[in-house]
């Protein structure tokens, strides 16, 4: 779209009744370009093993015939299989699920946010929480971290305490740092938020990626009915294109979803993929310890280049020392390599891809930064 028409668009888009807190903001997106190595949203480089997809394919075709009846509107089996999945003896009453984790939190500010209430979490962090906030008319109040992005259980109860919001959005691991959360944070914010009775959401879309002994806050579950622990099947399970997340929680927080979620909300075709997915989980963390070792060799690497990569429980590496990030990304592009800008002075954010892909990527910022006298 050139200029000029983009202009027109947003001027005539600034003439219709738009709610206030709408005005001048800028829908998420990181950029569509086209590229032989994309790294740049997180995605699963691997894809889905021919068994899973075999599955998924079989279980599509089931559908087929009934797709002039509605789906099932309570997602029963989907419900039971995800439960099984996460174990930490929970049952379908203790999860819910909806069109990707996007949705999944933007029904939990439906219910729990809106005109007069506030979600309250910590930048750096997923770039959706204040537009989820927006799109639902919840203040946003953007909490502080450390100077190295850490966030400890102190300094998070604090502003909890302070700031009395009705929710709390604790990413972890963190988009963008990589970095997972200690579950003392994760306590001690629940404690911090007693006095408001806050809504706390732990965002662990990345959980499958983390480190061997990594703690999941679907162990602090039990006894805590204001706790929701969100997952996704879009990165260990390479279904983004499928758009399945999903939530562990007490059952009362799940019958207040019901109170907002459009009717059929998950279509026939969206359960059967989830469902034979997850009875082919096995072969998909395969892929994902293949990305955890490339995202390893990502942080060596950068390491060996002499910048500073965020040590990372996520399928992504964080790195800074970067000393023109625009051109480092401007020249990975031009050679067919596409990360992510973050926005972050002297920082970017890559996706671990195959073992070719991490190759070209870590090939190239050799090239790069020996063209910069690095």
């Amino acid at each position: 779209m050139s200029q000029e028409t983009q202009a027109a668009r947003l001027e005539r888009l600034a003439r219709l009744p738009l709610r206030d807190n709408l005005r001048g903001l800028k829908p998420y997106g990181a950029p569509q370009l086209d590229a032989p190595v994309l790294l740049n949203v997180n995605e699963n480089t691997h894809g889905v093993p021919s068994d899973a997809r075999r599955a998924i394919m079989r279980a599509v075709e089931r559908s087929l015939t009934e797709l002039n009846r509605y789906p099932d509107r309570e997602f029963t089996e989907l419900r039971e299989s995800l439960a099984r999945y996460l174990g930490h003896g929970l049952s379908a009453d203790n999860i819910w699920a909806a069109n990707g984790s996007n949705e999944v939190l933007q029904q939990i500010l439906q219910a729990f946010g809106g005109p007069a209430r506030t979600v309250l979490s910590f930048p750096p962090t997923y770039s959706m929480y204040p537009l989820l906030a927006s799109g639902t008319n919840t203040e946003y109040l953007s909490g502080e971290r450390a100077s190295d992005f850490s966030l400890s259980a102190v300094s998070a109860a604090e502003q909890v305490a302070a700031a009395a919001p009705q929710l709390v959005i604790l990413c972890s691991p963190n988009n963008p740092t990589g970095t997972a959360l200690d579950l003392e944070v994760v306590r001690a914010v629940y404690q911090a938020s007693e006095a408001a009775q806050s809504i706390v959401i732990v965002d662990e879309a990345y959980a499958e990626f983390a480190h061997p002994g990594t703690p999941s806050a679907l162990t602090l579950l039990p006894g805590r009915e204001r706790l929701i622990v969100s997952r996704t099947m879009s990165k260990a399970f390479a279904l983004a294109g499928a758009r399945l997340g999903y939530l562990a929680a007490a059952p009362e927080v799940t019958d207040a979803l019901r109170l907002v979620r459009l009717p059929y909300h998950l279509s026939a075709l969206t359960q059967a993929t989830a469902v034979a997915a997850l009875e082919h989980s096995e072969s998909l963390q395969a892929n994902v310890e293949d990305i955890k070792r490339q995202r390893d060799r990502i942080v060596d690497g950068l390491r060996a280049l002499g910048l500073q990569p965020a040590p990372s429980d996520a399928n992504f590496v964080f790195f800074s020392g970067v000393q023109n990030p625009g051109k480092i990304w401007q020249g990975l592009l031009d050679a067919g390599v596409l990360i992510r800008d973050v926005g972050i002075p002297g920082s970017l954010r890559v996706t671990a891809g195959t073992e070719q892909e991490t190759t070209a990527f870590l090939e190239n910022m050799e090239r790069l930064l020996a063209a910069e006298g690095r």
